[in-house]
C-alpha cells in the first residue's frame, strides 16, 4: 500500500509526520499522523493508537495534546488517524457535527450509502494497524489504544474486541454506552439501522459484560465539569459494567476539568506512562 508524506517535523529528537494513503475500507484518501521517538532510529518501538472525538481530524491530537515530549522519553510511537472518511460527498454527510463527516463513530456502517465508505472500525482495527506495522519502525506485538469522547468509545470497543492486537486501553471522557445516549443513538441508528440488537457490538459496557477484559486495568479520566458528563458520557455505566464483570478499572474524576484538550493535555503524561509500563 503506497503512502504519501504530507509533512515531517523534528520534535523532541524524533519525527512528527503526517501521511496519506488510498484506503480500501473507506474508498477515499485517508490522512494520519505518526510520531516516531528517537529510539525508533535504533529499532522497532511500542506503538499507541489515538482515536479523536467528534469534529476532529488527525491534527487535533498532534498539535494540542502535548504528547511528543513524553513519548520521546518513553520510546513509544503515536499514531493519530482522522475520525471519518472525507470527500465521499454522501447526501447530508455535512449537515450536522455529530453524524457524517467528522463523526465516523468507529463503526462499520451497514445502511446505504454509509456502508460503502463509513467503515472506521475495520479501518482502524485492520487496515491502518497493518499499514503502520508494515511501514514504520514499530513493534506491532506491543500496541495499545486510547482516545477521547467518541474516540474513547472507539478505543474501548476496538481494544476490547481485539486483545490480540491491543494490549492496553485507556480513555479520556469516553462515550461509554452509545446505546444509551443521544450522540450514540443518532449515530448507531444512522449507520446500523433501527435494530438495536445490532448496536451491542459497539457499546463498551455491553462488550465488557459479554467478553470481559484480561489485560491491565482500564485507565479512564473524566472531567468533573465536563458539559457532556450527565447527558452523553455517563461513566457510572462503565463502573457498573466493570464491577459486574470483575474487570479492573481506574476511573479518575478530575474536579474542575471540562471536555477540551486543556483537560487532555493535563493528564496525557499519565496515560502514556500507563501504557508504556505494560508495553
Amino acid at each position: 500500500m503506497t503512502m504519501k508524506t504530507i509533512s515531517q517535523n523534528k520534535s523532541f529528537g524524533g519525527t512528527q509526520g503526517v501521511y496519506s494513503h488510498e484506503s480500501a475500507e473507506t474508498g477515499c484518501t485517508m490522512r494520519f499522523g505518526v510520531y516516531l521517538p528517537p529510539a525508533a532510529g535504533k529499532g522497532p518501538v511500542p506503538v499507541l493508537f489515538w482515536l479523536s472525538g467528534l469534529t476532529c481530524t488527525e491534527e487535533n491530537f498532534i498539535v494540542k495534546a502535548g504528547a511528543q515530549r513524553v513519548a520521546a522519553e518513553l520510546g513509544i510511537a503515536l499514531v493519530a488517524p482522522d475520525t471519518s472518511p472525507r470527500g465521499l460527498d454522501y447526501p447530508g454527510d455535512s449537515d450536522s457535527y455529530d453524524f457524517g463527516v467528522g463523526a465516523g463513530f468507529y463503526v462499520d456502517a451497514v445502511k446505504a450509502p454509509w456502508s460503502t465508505g463509513y467503515r472506521m472500525y475495520s479501518y482502524i482495527a485492520k487496515e491502518l494497524f497493518e499499514l503502520v506495522a508494515g511501514g514504520f519502525s514499530v513493534e506491532a506485538s506491543r500496541a495499545g489504544i486510547f482516545g477521547h469522547s467518541m474516540g474513547g468509545h472507539g478505543a474501548l470497543t476496538i481494544g476490547l474486541k481485539h486483545p490480540d492486537r491491543f494490549k492496553t486501553i485507556s480513555a479520556f471522557a469516553p462515550i461509554v454506552s452509545p446505546t444509551r445516549c443521544p450522540w450514540g443513538e443518532k449515530a448507531l441508528a444512522g449507520y446500523l439501522g433501527s435494530d438495536r440488537n445490532t448496536w451491542a457490538d459497539y457499546d463498551a459496557t455491553l462488550l465488557i459484560k459479554r467478553h470481559g477484559w484480561s489485560g491491565p486495568e482500564l485507565l479512564v479520566d473524566q472531567g468533573g465539569d465536563d458539559q457532556f458528563l450527565a447527558s452523553q458520557l455517563k461513566p457510572e455505566l462503565l463502573v457498573a459494567a466493570c464491577a459486574e464483570a470483575k474487570v479492573p478499572l481506574n476511573l479518575r474524576m478530575q474536579p474542575g476539568y471540562d471536555h477540551s484538550y486543556f483537560f487532555i493535555s493535563s493528564f496525557i503524561e499519565d496515560h502514556l506512562r500507563h501504557h508504556a509500563a505494560h508495553l
